[in-house]
Formats: C-alpha cells, structure tokens, sequence
C-alpha cells in the first residue's frame, strides 16, 4: 500500500487566511445585518475548517479523531442552544441579571462621553 501524502502549501493557507480576515472586517462596514452575520460567522466558520483540516491536520488523523472534534462541537451548540435564551434576556422568571451588569455599562458610557479613557493615555 502506498500512501501519498499531499504537500501543503502553508503560505498560500495563511494568504487565504489573511483574505478571508480582511473580508469578515470589511463586512460590518457596509452596515447591512445579512452581510455582516455572514461575514462573521460564515468566514470564521470556513477559517476554523481551514485551521483544523491545514494545520491541525485533521483530515489525516485517525477517523475517531474527527468524530470527536464532532461530538465537542455538537455538544457546545447544544449548550448554547439552551442557555442562550435565559442568558440573553435581561430577566426571567425567577432571576434578574445582577446590577453590576448595567453599573459597568453606564459607566463605561459616561467615561466615553467625558473622554475620561483618551486622557488617560494622553497623559502617557
């Protein structure tokens, strides 16, 4: 049995990375919420394919080993999945989302409003 093992190019792998990145950062500019989510998460989804298939060397790995990056990944979207709606909503049933949350977010509004964070590194 003789195996042939393809050569990878890993510049031209990270020249398409690089691409890709340039494209899901110019993506949000264009203000448009279908762009911007497939940008972000269609070209984060095809460069996490291209890492683990071109650099982690997946597609050469025993078969289990895919099975088990598979099993992870299903696991962490079913886990999303069910937390996402209680831990997105700012309340529930039973719980509020603790006060800190809304101290941090005004504070870090008043201090952009007072440039109180770009005089700090002026001083600098």
């Amino acid at each position: 049995m003789s195996e042939e093992h393809h050569h990878i190019n890993y510049v031209r792998v990270w020249a398409w990375l690089c691409g890709l990145l340039v494209v899901s950062v110019a993506g949000p500019m264009f203000e448009i919420k279908v762009v911007t989510l497939i940008t972000a998460f269609g070209i984060a989804g095809v460069k996490a394919y291209m890492v683990a298939k071109n650099f982690m060397h997946i597609n050469i790995a025993p078969r289990y080993v895919a099975y088990l990056v598979t099993t992870c990944l299903v696991f962490m979207l079913l886990f999303f999945a069910g937390t996402a709606p209680d831990v997105m909503e700012p309340k529930g049933e039973n719980w509020v989302k603790p006060g800190w949350h809304e101290v941090d977010i005004q504070g870090a509004e008043k201090e952009l409003e007072e440039g109180i964070f770009f005089k700090d590194q002026v001083d600098h």
